[in-house]
């Protein structure tokens, strides 16, 4: 195995992680009915993922598949994720990564809808954790659109919208994805709330450089500086 590919330590466990995200967003209204998909990378040519048609919120461990790194299915009774070339590509552009979820959080959605990014440094917590949230270009969904579209921004960011499809969080297991896909809609939540009050005013630049530096000196991949210019 390629030491230098993240991979999950046991297949049992992730298999149990990717159903308790899938619970966990299910009850927090980030998926409904059958949407959203989830992933994790067992070895640099294997991935865990969640089949079509089935609820996020009520998967068993035996529903799970596991495809190679095509997208084809090697084990299940399912078919994998129509997304799952969306899951590969950030498994390609991310060796650090082990996890992937890609979820319709309703707010978050809404704003990429409407033309609002969540680009503007305005929450502190954000900075710190993610850095920024950009918000990818539009692709057809479960296409592979979807690859080409995140490929751009996957790289560096752990959380990034969709437009008009949702968002994709990244993280070291499913409960750390989903926990990113569980901040972007609190975020996008805070964000329209403002914009309903008035103007949404962005943190002073060197409010934004202190926060910066607490997120280079807690990340593996430091920015420096804030990604995105000032209007």
């Amino acid at each position: 195995m390629n030491q230098d590919i993240a991979c999950h330590a046991s297949e049992r466990l992730a298999r149990e992680q990717i159903c308790e995200a899938g619970r966990m967003l299910y009850d927090l209204g980030l998926v409904a009915a059958t949407d959203g998909n989830l992933s994790v990378r067992l070895a640099p040519d294997r991935f865990l993922c969640t089949p079509g048609s089935i609820s996020k919120g009520f998967m068993a461990p035996r529903d799970l598949v596991i495809v190679d790194a095509a997208g084809n299915k090697v084990s299940g009774t399912r078919n994998p994720t129509s997304e799952i070339l969306t899951h590969l590509a950030a498994y390609e552009e991310r060796a650090d990564i082990i996890a992937v979820v890609h979820a319709h959080p309703p707010v978050a959605t809404a704003l990429t809808i409407a033309g609002v990014t969540l680009t503007a440094p305005v929450v502190p917590e954000v900075i710190m954790g993610l850095m920024a949230i950009p918000t990818a270009g539009y692709a057809t969904p479960g296409s592979s659109e979807g690859a080409n579209v995140v490929r751009p921004w996957i790289g560096r960011y752990d959380a990034l919208l969709l437009d008009r499809h949702g968002a994709v969080t990244v993280g070291m297991d499913p409960i750390d994805a989903a926990m990113k896909m569980d901040k972007v809609e609190h975020t996008a939540k805070i964000v329209h709330a403002a914009l309903t009050l008035g103007k949404v005013q962005r943190l002073d630049p060197d409010a934004v450089t202190k926060l910066v530096a607490f997120y280079d000196g807690h990340h593996a991949r430091p920015f420096g500086q804030y990604p995105f210019p000032e209007p």
